[in-house]
């Protein structure tokens, strides 16, 4: 079987199919799409960094790579996408069978080329919007967080200081004598023009690019340094105004809720980073820090009065959220009058998400709520612009806090995001293939191609789309259309007499260090020797196509269009899915969660990688026990047994449940005992077995203490924990290892951004678990029972074995199908869904 992870890490793309039908007739019955899972930053040992310009095709723009056939003698190379014919450039004349740029090397099917640059680099700009009507405590802490923060930037960084309540306040970090600020009213509405105008800041495009590693330092202007400033200049200013920043003034009228504008505070913050920053020449950020949902003025998601209950999941299905459609609206009207009148990259925008993808800004959400804070609306900022969200119960939280210092981290530095901004893709299929959509954290490009597919799927109509910001982890979804019209018996497309596809991933970006770069990644797989290839119609295309069905880019494609019909499609059902363990996700069932935590996780599942979002769809459990090293079990609930301690990471959270007997070791404060060898002595009287077990039990009880100390603030919970060591295994077990889940832990906060909960609850557990005891079991099969009526995965695969039967899978399949783990039945269920056209309605019972 291919190893497609193995191929991810050569490329960072995956493919839910990696073999083809040659025939549109055979594709379109495919009911999970011809798409792939693309990292366009992904680091990649095997990829070199070339220190010039790439050489494009002059008829389709495509790259030059290991696919291209080179006529050495005339110099001369054919584009594999085209057919066109090209001459090398000047510098490539002494290019030979035994003299290859690195280009051209077959291994180097991705490479990355250093760009020149016409103008110096703009010092990266942070803004950081505080809302202050919060508690003096939430504030404290905020501000504190937020001082730590700055105080490990680099000096040449440019910063700024918004602040809103009722109002909000723009602070002129030049004047040091005291604070200062320019107010603007919550409750108007304003233009861009309008804020710019009273802010007293010139149009960038008036004057050259300021000072930053590796440019020179232009002339200063005054208006605008008012507000943006370099850190080496405006740290004690700035500073100055955290310290001296109180709650909002304006009193709180009983029974209701304070006068929060941030809309208007996100709309002030991105006129002055549009009017004063260059467009596309420096990663520029809006760090906004919320405390509640939005009151005042444009953006607002509820009033005032504490007797109106904001929006839930049925108001918003039903139309009965009154601000929720306007809220949402505010972050677009303006930007589609922009588009109609071409000013693309205007820096006058209103519309938050499309102004700040227009100049290459990122808004950074940090929400810090018991109840919603309108990010439902607000998503949109984030999903176009490729901000970060963090959501957490207090400022106070690890969470909150590990998560911003970690996104400020630099390079070189453990839990390095790399952070880098003003990305383009371009995808360029090969003849018979189309360009359907892209989902992701991206804005769609005007750039109209004859790739482009008829059938939109997301952000379609384009082959170009723009990521203001992307980290290493960044992943988009881009979907395809097969248009050929082959029919059985005859040849699929062909080069040479190897029958293959090809596809190119073309990512022009800002390196986090300042550097133009490009990235090119260049798709074929021909038959003999990899994986994805073209295959003809005819009786062995069933068998082909299992063969190269990619299962977990599969999963993550069809979670993230089905996340994308759920916000688009009003009657769209994903319940009746047939990934059983999708359908009970949170992306799925919104029972229990508001439209905000919704929103927040289906934003995390478009943007992190193929593993992450798989931990997000099917969590992963382990168990630690005393016959052995951890090991991954079931997500079932018969692997809960009294005397295992079990470790389910969800991406989100992570969970510790003790079975009822450790948890009875527990209780009893048994690892708190400080005198834990007089126990054991106590013990010698006990006969060996119990004394062998307990001795074991001593080193799974330390072991989870550990972690536990390792994930959350052990004071707050109210346990003290020993320090974690070595307890050695008893007779018939292996060993249990103090560290070893310690280190683990560690290793996963150290990877994940945002940096996940802890959880020490059991009933989470439950609720993520395969119902395969239920309180309707005649005879329970484990040591816990779910209360629930959701089918199991056994009757669920049963029920997909008969529908695949009854479909008409291939004869040579029906023998496996009956005998078909539940894995392998959902890949053969694919393709049965394939064969038949099934449609999604048809899937699997309620």
């Amino acid at each position: 079987m291919t190893d497609f992870v193995a191929l991810e890490d050569e490329q960072g793309v995956r493919l839910s199919w990696n073999i083809w039908p040659s025939s549109k007739t055979e594709a379109i019955k495919s009911v999970i799409p011809f798409a792939s899972l693309y990292t366009p930053i992904k680091k990649l040992a095997s990829m070199p960094v070339l220190p010039y310009e790439p050489i494009p095709c002059k008829q389709c723009n495509a790259i030059l790579s290991p696919y291209a056939r080179v006529d050495f003698y005339s110099k001369v190379w054919i584009c594999p996408f085209c057919i066109a014919r090209n001459h090398f450039p000047p510098h490539y004349q002494g290019v030979a069978e035994n003299n290859l740029p690195a280009e051209l090397y077959p291994n180097y099917t991705t490479v990355e080329y250093t760009l020149n640059r016409t103008v110096a680099p703009h010092p990266p700009v942070y803004i950081f919007v505080i809302d202050t009507c919060v508690s003096e405590e939430e504030l404290s802490a905020c501000k504190n967080t937020i001082t730590q923060a700055i105080s490990t930037l680099p000096e040449y960084v440019n910063v700024g200081l918004v602040t809103f309540g009722r109002h909000v306040h723009v602070y002129e970090l030049c004047f040091s004598e005291c604070s200062k600020c320019f107010v603007f009213r919550g409750g108007r509405e304003y233009t861009c023009p309008q804020i710019v105008d009273q802010l007293g800041v010139r149009p960038v495009s008036s004057r050259g690019p300021q000072g930053g590693p590796g440019g020179q330092q232009g002339a200063p202007n005054m208006p605008t340094r008012k507000f943006l400033m370099p850190l080496s200049e405006a740290e004690f200013a700035l500073t100055t105004a955290l310290e001296e920043l109180t709650k909002d003034a304006f009193p709180v009228v009983t029974g209701h809720r304070p006068l929060r504008c941030t809309g208007t505070a996100l709309q002030v913050a991105s006129a002055l980073l549009g009017a004063s920053v260059p467009s596309g020449n420096c990663q520029a950020r809006i760090m906004t820090f919320l405390g509640g949902p939005c009151t005042e003025g444009g953006g607002k998601v509820l009033g005032t009065d504490l007797g109106e209950q904001i929006r839930s999941h049925k108001d918003v299905a039903k139309d009965g959220a009154p601000h929720f459609r306007k809220a949402k609206k505010f972050y677009e009207v303006v930007s589609q009058e922009l588009v109609q009148h071409g000013h693309t990259v205007d820096v006058f925008a209103m519309s938050l998400d499309q102004e700040l993808m227009q100049h290459g800004h990122t808004v950074d959400a940090f929400a810090r709520s018991l109840d919603q804070v309108g990010f439902a609306e607000m998503r949109d900022i984030c999903m176009a612009t490729g901000g970060m969200a963090v959501q957490a119960s207090s400022f106070t939280s690890p969470v909150f806090k590990n998560s911003l210092q970690r996104l400020l981290l630099k390079e070189g530095e453990e839990g390095f995001v790399g952070l880098s901004s003003n990305a383009t893709i371009e995808v360029i299929p090969s003849k018979d293939i189309k360009v359907a959509g892209l989902l992701g954290t991206a804005a769609r490009m005007e750039k109209k191609s004859p790739n482009i597919s008829d059938n939109e799927i997301g952000m379609g109509g384009t082959t170009q789309w723009k990521l203001c910001s992307l980290d290493l982890d960044t992943t988009v979804s881009v979907f395809f259309d097969i248009t050929a019209n082959n029919k059985e018996g005859e040849a699929a497309p062909q080069q040479g007499s190897v029958p293959q596809f090809f596809i190119q991933f073309i990512t022009r970006y800002m390196h986090w260090g300042g550097e133009l770069r490009c990235r090119v990644t260049t798709l074929t797989r021909r038959v003999t020797t990899l994986t994805r290839r073209w295959v003809d119609p005819g009786p062995q295309l069933a068998a082909d196509l299992i063969s190269g069905f990619d299962q977990e880019a599969a999963a993550v494609i069809m979670a993230r269009l089905a996340s994308h019909k759920m916000d688009t499609e009003e009657d769209f059902d994903a319940t009746r899915l047939f990934m059983f363990i999708l359908r009970r996700s949170q992306f799925v069932q919104v029972f229990g969660n508001s439209p905000d935590e919704t929103a927040y996780f289906r934003l995390l599942l478009f943007r992190v990688t193929t593993s992450d979002a798989m931990l997000m769809i099917q969590p992963q459990l382990t168990a630690y026990h005393f016959n052995g090293p951890p090991e991954p079990v079931l997500l079932d609930v018969q692997s809960i047994l009294p005397e295992r301690i079990l470790f389910l990471d969800a991406y989100f959270y992570v969970v510790i449940f003790h079975g009822t007997t450790i948890a009875q070791w527990r209780k009893a404060e048994y690892h708190l005992k400080e005198g834990i060898g007089r126990l054991e002595r106590r013990e010698e009287a006990r006969p060996a077995p119990f004394a062998q077990l307990w001795q074991k039990a001593k080193g799974v009880v330390l072991r989870s203490a550990s972690l536990f100390h390792s994930l959350a603030d052990c004071d707050q919970a109210g346990v003290r924990l020993p320090p974690a060591r070595e307890s050695g295994g008893g007779g018939g077990g292996g060993g249990c290892t103090g560290g070893t889940s310690q280190g683990e832990a560690k290793k996963v906060l150290r990877k994940r951004f945002p940096e996940p909960y802890f959880v020490d609850c059991g009933s989470f557990l439950l609720a993520k678990l395969n119902p395969s005891s239920t309180y309707s079991s005649p005879t329970p099969m484990s040591a816990e029972v779910i209360n629930t009526d959701d089918v199991s995965l056994s009757t669920f695969t049963e029920h997909l074995k008969r529908l695949a039967v009854q479909s008409g899978l291939p004869s040579p399949l029906l023998p496996n199908v009956a005998k078909a783990s539940p894995p392998s039945c959902g890949r053969m269920f694919a393709l049965c869904l394939s064969r038949q056209g099934m449609t999604t309605h048809h899937l699997g019972p309620k």
